[in-house]
């Protein structure tokens, strides 16, 4: 892993919307908004994984919902002070970002929405064909 590392995020149906200015469907922030479970964030290690792969994975091996991947970069999230941690927990690709050093709920959202532009500036980097 190095800072130019894709991490991969599965998006949620629900955490889509349609931007009105160009009509394509694009992620939330939420969608970048840790589980308040364990504060952190859930991404695949693109060294390890493709983003198809990681799509394949998540939605027939663990059977959760996906409507596609996303992704953003291990120095992006540095460059707001996420640390990355490459856990292989559960799974060998898992990497978690850890958001437990933000307390603030409005410093957390700003790093979720920080994330989601620079994944949206990426696009999307898998998306099932749906027919």
């Amino acid at each position: 892993m190095n800072d130019n590392t894709f991490l991969y995020r599965q998006i949620y149906p629900e955490f889509t919307q349609l931007d009105r200015q160009d009509q394509q469907v694009r992620p939330t922030s939420q969608a970048f908004l840790p589980s308040s479970r364990d504060g952190k964030l859930s991404v695949y290690d693109g060294d390890q994984i493709t983003a198809a792969a990681a799509w394949f994975h998540y939605t027939d091996v663990l059977k959760l919902a996906s409507c596609g991947v996303v992704a953003f970069t291990v120095s992006e999230c540095r460059a707001i002070a996420l640390p990355v941690i490459p856990d292989g927990i559960p799974y060998p690709e898992h990497i978690s970002v850890d958001f437990t050093g933000i307390s603030n709920r409005s410093q957390r959202a700003s790093c979720a929405k920080l994330l989601r532009a620079a994944a949206n500036a990426r696009g999307w980097q898998f998306r099932p064909v749906v027919v």
